[in-house]
């Protein structure tokens, strides 16, 4: 049995819907941390520290900007059905969590 989600995000006043996951989570992260190290990296690392690029793992096509929120948006434009990656260039993860204060 196939359950199909449908999912509204706001971006401002603009509501977008979500395509449907095709992967994975685990294939997603292994497809698009290959793309990443083999296509996209070469291209974007220099003078690019910080920046986040939202990936296009069926497509491998990529969008840079300073968020995700950015990246994204513009890759979905090109390719509406994109199934995203994000990665920000020099860092182990896309955004770091804290609990509480340090005290």
């Amino acid at each position: 049995m196939k359950v199909i989600l449908s999912l509204q995000l706001y971006n401002g006043a603009k509501a977008i819907n979500l395509p449907q996951l095709r992967y994975s989570k685990e294939e997603h992260a292994k497809r698009g941390t290959e793309i990443y190290e083999t296509q996209v990296r070469p291209q974007v690392e220099e003078g690019n520290h910080g920046k986040i690029v939202a990936i296009d793992i069926d497509t491998g096509a990529f969008e840079l900007a300073k968020d995700t929120v950015t990246a994204s948006d513009r890759l979905i434009e090109r390719y509406p059905k994109a199934q995203i990656w994000c990665v920000r260039i020099g860092y182990l993860g896309v955004h770091r969590y804290r609990l509480g204060r340090p005290v």
